[in-house]
């Protein structure tokens, strides 16, 4: 009671919740009544990130990086323009699909939406849209970036499951297809409803221009996606070869990016992934704050009493983590939730860890649409001006078909683990 109260109140006061973690565990040991238990506290730490996987992280976050300042996303929107740009509502799906692509690269949805609510939302309202929508699915957009690999929370989501991070990634690329084709049917009945208007039609040697123009830009996701299928290298050394490939592509193609830019993508790459660490980090010391209490078998005994079988146990799971991701973040929301729900999902329902895992990272991720704090609704509106909590209405028909996604994905395990059987 003591430690789950001041976890509870540092959270309150806003203490940084990897802080907040640490400080939890301090309280622990000291209710406990176990001072030798101190000597083991910075060993846990130590051994959350020893862990080879981990260095995709920061080699994730500096293909981002460089893919922003190189012009390879704008190369990206070119191509999708290209191809889909001449149909009713054609720059929504231009919007979505050329999220799709940089979400193969970036990983991150915040990040995702801050560079492409820079380049879709005044795009789509200079050619008639309405500027809380085009906000509003950028957003939705950005839900991709942690499913479709590479993927951080999945990389996370690995270290903390013991499952191969080759693994996690494979899995996360059906059901982001499937969440791509789902938004597609939304764009269209909307552009119905709406008469949203036609892009300029653009002959077959322009598509072909465009695409030669563009296609170096793919090389980026192909050669961490395909070097990962095949097996030819695992998730850290593809992200090394991407990361040394979006430098090529951006230096030598596209040609914006510059030599001198990159301490500065170094440093932003490092901070960033330097917090991602130390969340890892007092993820160690929860997991083990919680065995010593014994929280998961007090939660497994409460969740038998409720849930029948594995469909109803994921469902319930589904309503726990939505409610969670809607006032804390992704990671955090990983590292709170699956040292307590994975161990009664794997030894009392028998669910595959990696099913557990696209179904926690989507839960999560969805919470970054949600209210009361929607995440990434902040991040577009901080960008183009638009409300949240217009945006949330606006869309609302996304959050129901993410919603079906997810449903989709707690009752067909196949969707998850398919490729990676």
């Amino acid at each position: 009671m003591v430690t789950s109260a001041a976890f509870l109140i540092t959270l309150l006061i806003g203490v940084p919740i990897g802080i907040a973690i640490c400080l939890t565990g301090v309280v622990f040991i000291a209710a406990s009544g176990n001072p030798v238990l101190y000597q083991s506290f910075p060993l846990q730490m130590f051994g959350s990130v020893d862990n080879y996987g981990l260095i995709a992280i920061p080699l994730f976050v500096l293909i981002g990086e460089i893919m922003n300042g190189g012009g390879i996303t704008r190369q990206i929107v070119n191509m999708t323009m290209a191809f889909v740009g001449s149909l009713r509502g054609g720059l929504a799906y231009v919007n979505l699909l050329a999220n799709m692509f940089v979400s193969s690269i970036l990983g991150s949805a915040t990040a995702q939406v801050a560079i492409m609510a820079q380049i879709m939302v005044p795009e789509m309202e200079a050619k008639g849209y309405d500027k809380t929508f085009a906000a509003g699915l950028t957003a939705y957009a950005g839900l991709l970036g942690p499913i479709i690999p590479p993927s951080i929370m999945f990389v996370m989501y690995s270290v903390l499951a013991q499952v191969p991070v080759s693994d996690m990634l494979i899995a996360g690329l059906l059901p982001g297809v499937v969440l791509t084709a789902m938004f597609c049917v939304v764009i269209a009945l909307m552009g119905i409803f709406y008469n949203y208007p036609r892009g300029e039609a653009t002959s077959m040697r322009e598509r072909v221009s465009t695409v030669l123009t563009c296609a170096p830009t793919l090389l980026i996701p192909i050669v961490i996606v395909g070097s990962i299928l095949t097996g030819l290298a695992n998730p850290t050394e593809s992200a090394a070869i991407g990361a040394l490939a979006s430098i090529l592509v951006g230096r030598f193609w596209t040609r914006e990016l510059k030599l001198s830019q990159l301490p500065n993508m170094f440093l932003r790459a490092g901070v960033y992934s330097g917090i991602v660490l130390f969340l890892v980090a007092a993820a160690g010391v929860l997991s083990w704050v919680l065995v010593f209490a014994k929280i998961p078998q007090e939660v497994a005994l409460w969740i038998q009493s409720v849930a029948s079988g594995p469909i109803s146990f994921m469902l319930l799971v589904n309503v726990i983590l939505l409610v969670i991701g809607t006032v804390i973040d992704g990671a955090p929301g990983l590292i709170m939730t699956v040292p307590i729900l994975l161990p009664v999902a794997t030894d009392i329902y028998h669910i595959d860890p990696v099913q557990f895992g696209v179904v926690a990272v989507v839960n999560l991720v969805l919470g970054f649409l949600s209210p009361p704090v929607g995440l990434c609704f902040f991040v577009a509106a901080a960008v183009t001006g638009a409300k949240p909590g217009k945006m949330f209405i606006v869309t609302l028909p996304f959050f129901f078909a993410a919603c079906a996604l997810l449903i989709l994905l707690s009752i067909f395990p196949v969707l998850s683990t398919a490729l990676v059987r």
